[in-house]
C-alpha cells in the first residue's frame, strides 16, 4: 500500500460529507491534514478535535507552503484564492474524486454507481461486510448510524465507496466489484443527453479490474444497453425482480410496510429475505447488495442472516418524530424517480390520512430539464409545498428560465394540489395551521429543507 505517513494534505471545502470523510481517512493513514470551509459546523468541530487544522473562510494564507498536495471539492470555483495560491506555490492539486481514486486503488474496491440508490446500497454493503467480520473501509455520501458515521477505516481488504457520475468522477475508481443500480437522465448541466450518460457508465464498467465482477440491474433499460456494449469484456452478474436475472426476488410480500421475498438464483430459491427499510425500490437495492456481497465471498446464509438488520441512513425516509398524531419524515429525494419511489414507500409504510410533501427543488437546471417529470412525480402526495429552488452549480441563465412557481403551476396542471411558499418560516407557519392528527409531513430534497422538519417538530413538542 502507498504510504501516506507524514504527507501533508490541505482540503479546500473540507466540510462536505465526502471531503470530510476522505480527510479523516488520510489522517488515519498517518497524513498531516488541514482544511478550510466557509462556515463552521459540527463536522468541522469534530475534525478539529481529531487534530486537523481547520480554517474558516478561504484565504491564501491557509495553504501550508510545504503541503504535498491540495484537494478541492467539486464546489470550489476556479477563482478560489487558496486554489490560486496553491498554483503559485506549484503544489499538486487533486480533485476530490482523484484523491479518492488513489486511496481506493490500494484496496479491493467495491464501487456503487447509479442515478439513484448509491448511498443506501453502499452503506448496506459495508454493513454486511462488517457483520460478516470483514472489517471494511468505507466512504458513504451520508451519515450511517449503524456504522458510526459516513466513513471508516477497517482492517480488511475491501473499500466500499459511492461512484458518482457527475463530472465523470467515477472514472477515477477502478473497482474489483462494480455495481450499476440504474441509469437515467440527470446532471444535464454537465452531460449533453442520456446517450452521453450511458457512454460514461459504459466507461466505468470497462474500468473494472481484470478478474473483477460487474453486478448490474438486469431490468433497467439503459443498463441493458450498456451490457450489450461490453461484449463479454467483464464478468457480469445481473439482478432484478424478474427471474430472467441471475439473482432475483420471487414471491414478494408486504408486511407492515416492509418487503420480504424469496431470494432466487437462476430460478433456485436460496432463502427468505426480510427488509427493515421500506419501499419496493429497496428490494432492488437489496438484490444489488446481495450480488456484491456474494462476489466479495460472503455466504448466502451470512447475507440473509444480516440483510434485514440494516435500518438505513440519514435523510432516506428518516423518521424525525411522531407527536400529536402527526408523523414527520425527512428524505433526500431530489429526482422525479426518487420522489415517486419515496412517496409510494411512505404510503405503504404509514398509510397517512393526508400526506404533506414539502419539496425543495435542487438546482435550476435539473428542475428545468425534468420539469414535466417533476410535475407528475407528486401524484401520490395530497399536498405539495414548494419553496424557492436551492441554488447550486447553476448559471444566471438557468435561474432566468425556471422558478419554483412554474413548478407549482405544472404540479397543479397534472392534477395535484400544490402551494408555493417562498421561505421556510412561512412553510412552518402553514403546517402549524393546516396539518391535522393522522397526517404525515415529509420534507424532501437535497438542499437544506430538513430545517423545516426540525423547526416544525420543535413547535409540535411545545404544543402537544
Amino acid at each position: 500500500m502507498e504510504s501516506f505517513q507524514g504527507k501533508k494534505f490541505h482540503f479546500i471545502g473540507i466540510g462536505g460529507i465526502g471531503t470530510s470523510g476522505l480527510a479523516k481517512m488520510l489522517l488515519k493513514h498517518g497524513a498531516v491534514v488541514s482544511g478550510s470551509d466557509m462556515a463552521d459546523s459540527a463536522v468541522l468541530q469534530e475534525m478539529a478535535s481529531m487534530g486537523i487544522r481547520i480554517c474558516l473562510g478561504h484565504s491564501p494564507e491557509n495553504i501550508p507552503p510545504d503541503a504535498d498536495a491540495v484537494v478541492i471539492s467539486a464546489a470550489i470555483p476556479a477563482g478560489n484564492p487558496e486554489l490560486a495560491r496553491a498554483g503559485e506555490l506549484g503544489i499538486r492539486i487533486y480533485k476530490y474524486a482523484e484523491m479518492l481514486g488513489k486511496l481506493f486503488g490500494e484496496y479491493q474496491g467495491i464501487a456503487v454507481a447509479g442515478t439513484h440508490g448509491k448511498s443506501t446500497t453502499s452503506a448496506w454493503i459495508a454493513y454486511l461486510l462488517e457483520k460478516a467480520g470483514r472489517s471494511p473501509t468505507f466512504l458513504i455520501g451520508a451519515h450511517v448510524p449503524q456504522m458510526g458515521g459516513s466513513s471508516g477505516i477497517g482492517d480488511g481488504p475491501f473499500f466500499v465507496a459511492e461512484a458518482c457520475e457527475y463530472d465523470r468522477s467515477f472514472l477515477n475508481l477502478r473497482p474489483l466489484i462494480g455495481v450499476i443500480l440504474n441509469i437515467e437522465q440527470d446532471h444535464l448541466d454537465y452531460y449533453r443527453d442520456e446517450e452521453e450518460i450511458v457512454d460514461a457508465f459504459t466507461d466505468f464498467a470497462g474500468g473494472i479490474r481484470t478478474g473483477g465482477v460487474l453486478s448490474a440491474n438486469g431490468q433497467d433499460r439503459n443498463t441493458l444497453r450498456l451490457l450489450r456494449r461490453l461484449n463479454g469484456q467483464v464478468q457480469v452478474r445481473t439482478f432484478g425482480r424478474s427471474d430472467s436475472c441471475d439473482l432475483s426476488a420471487g414471491r414478494l410480500y408486504l408486511r407492515e410496510g416492509f418487503y420480504e421475498f424469496e431470494l432466487c438464483e437462476r430460478g433456485a430459491v436460496l432463502g427468505l429475505a426480510r427488509l427493515s427499510i421500506p419501499g419496493i425500490h429497496n428490494v432492488d437495492n437489496a438484490l444489488a447488495v446481495v450480488s456484491a456481497c456474494l462476489a466479495a465471498g460472503l455466504s448466502v446464509e451470512t447475507i440473509l442472516e444480516h440483510l434485514g438488520g440494516f435500518t438505513g441512513i440519514d435523510r432516506r425516509l428518516m423518521l424525525k418524530g411522531q407527536l400529536g398524531g402527526v408523523v414527520v419524515l425527512d428524505d433526500y429525494a431530489h429526482h422525479p424517480t426518487e420522489i415517486r419511489a419515496s412517496l409510494l414507500a411512505i404510503r405503504e409504510r404509514y398509510h397517512p390520512k393526508h400526506l404533506w410533501c414539502v419539496f425543495q427543488p435542487h438546482q435550476y437546471s435539473r428542475t428545468r430539464f425534468l420539469l414535466d417529470d417533476f410535475a407528475e412525480s407528486f401524484n401520490l402526495a395530497d399536498t405539495t409545498i414548494v419553496p424557492e429552488i436551492y441554488f447550486v452549480r447553476d448559471t444566471a441563465e438557468s435561474r432566468k428560465m425556471v422558478n419554483a412557481e412554474v413548478l407549482v403551476e405544472r404540479i397543479r396542471r397534472s392534477g395535484s394540489e400544490a402551494v408555493f411558499i417562498r421561505d421556510f418560516p412561512g412553510i412552518v407557519s402553514y403546517l402549524k395551521e393546516h396539518v391535522q392528527p393522522g397526517d404525515l409531513v415529509v420534507t424532501m430534497g437535497a438542499g437544506t429543507i430538513w430545517k423545516v422538519a426540525d423547526e416544525y417538530l420543535q413547535w409540535l413538542r411545545a404544543h402537544c
